[in-house]
Parts: C-alpha cells; structure tokens; sequence
C-alpha cells in the first residue's frame, strides 16, 4: 500500500512525522508532500502559491524517517490532487492528512485543510484519513505520540472498508485515552470565530471556544469525554433527491 502523507501545519509540523512514522511502522510505502508554509483554514483550495500556474517544491529530509519527502508551494487540497493525478512518484492507494495541532469536529471542519486533503482524495477514488489532535488555543504540550498510537490502531480498519471511503480520527490529548467510538458530527466545533468589527472598513476574526455544550454523542462531546472519535464523512456523489413538484421553467 502506497500512501501520501501531508497536512495543512507545514512541512516542519511534529504531527507530520508523527503520521509518517505510523504508515511506516504498519508497513505502507510512504511519500510525504505537505506545504511549504502553514496553510489552516485552507479546506479543499486547490490554490498554488504564487501566480505563474507551476508548483514548485523542495526537497527535504525528516528527522529520523527514511522517506521521499517534499516541501511544496501549495495548499492541501492541490497536494492530495495531484498526488491522485500520479504526480509525487505515482498514485497513492491511500492519503493521510495530520496529525493537525487541534481537534476537527463539528461542521466546521468544512473549512479544515487537514479534512479538505482527505476529501479531495475521496472525490478522487482514493481513500483517506484525517487525523487531529484535541490541543486547545492555550493547551499543554501536545502528546503526538498519542495520535500515533491511535493511528495504528485505525489504519488497518481503513483499509479493510470500501473504496474511496473517508474518515476524520480525533484524538484527546491525554495520557489515558478512555477508548475509540464512532461519532458524528457536532453542530459546531469546540473552537468557533468570532467576527469583531474594527472600524467600518474592517473586521477581526477572533478564535472563541464554544459556549453551548455539544449534543451526546458527537464528535466534539466524546471528545471531551477523553474518547478517540471516527467520523465518515459522506461522499459529494452521495446527494439527497427532494420529492416534490419543481415549478415550470422556462416560463
């Protein structure tokens, strides 16, 4: 099994190596393509860096790990394309994204770089994991081993499930993590903006942690409870028929 590793915290993220070192250790055949800077809150941009239509990268070396690696002047979203495009050495059969410095759940994590990788790979036939760990905005040390542990647990479930299938792992940052459930998506995140209005020609985005408790049972409170939570994410080929008249068109 050939897998791309990359993320949306840059080349240099712990979390990075963190994931590559868990491919490796299961075996998978490991290339690593993340950003060259820090690219959150890029979802599934497929923007490169820079105006003249190439993507550049680099080559790099991480620490300990004997891998293909490259730094590359792009978003997430655009690295997993082109990786599922044959480009990065040929297409991968997997793509895994993280490990990301603070949790993904609920719906915002439409706007996630490390999930908009992953789903990108999906809308390409490829399958994918993202994978987060619970840092908060003033959190400890984060405990990447942690994530890694999970990882190795999770990954051998991936591949045992249908094609194209994508799934989002969140792990606590805890020592003692209570265990791994299957949870869906809260209504909002633990960490949601908050628009501030500076004068009348400007606005600040402010990070706020979220004032109204999660529903039981999603991502974001089992989270809480100190449990690893799998979410799948559905597919843009799974859409819902609305049954009822249309009105006539044209006129």
């Amino acid at each position: 099994m050939r897998a791309l590793i990359t993320n949306d915290d840059g080349i240099d993220s712990p979390g990075l190596l963190t994931l590559a070192e868990a491919a490796v250790a299961l075996g998978f055949e490991v290339l690593v393509a993340a950003p060259a800077q820090q690219a959150s809150g890029t979802s599934a941009s497929v923007a490169a860096v820079g105006d003249t239509g190439r993507v550049v990268s680099e080559r790099r070396e991480l620490l300990g790990l004997d891998v293909e690696a490259y730094a590359v002047a792009a978003h997430p979203g655009l690295i997993s394309l082109i990786a599922c495009h044959g480009g990065f050495g040929g297409k991968p059969d997997v793509v895994l994204s993280g490990v990301n410095l603070g949790a993904n759940v609920g719906r915002a994590v439409l706007h996630s770089g490390t999930v908009g990788a992953a789903l990108t790979a999906q809308v390409n036939d490829v399958s994918s994991l993202a994978v987060s760990l619970d840092v908060g905005l003033d959190g400890p040390e984060p405990l990447w081993h942690k994530a890694g542990e999970v990882v190795r647990v999770v990954l051998p479930l991936l591949e045992d499930m249908p094609a194209a299938t994508v799934l989002s792992l969140n792990v606590p940052n805890i020592v003692d993590v209570q265990g791994l459930r299957w949870a869906e998506l809260a209504r909002f995140g633990t960490v949601q903006s908050r628009v501030d209005e500076v004068d009348e020609h400007e606005v600040e985005l402010v990070a706020v942690y979220a004032e109204d408790s999660p529903a039981p049972g999603t991502d974001a409170a089992l989270l809480g409870e100190g449990y690893a939570t799998l979410t799948a994410l559905l597919s843009v080929e799974r859409t819902t028929s609305v049954e009822r008249p249309l009105p006539a068109w044209p006129a």
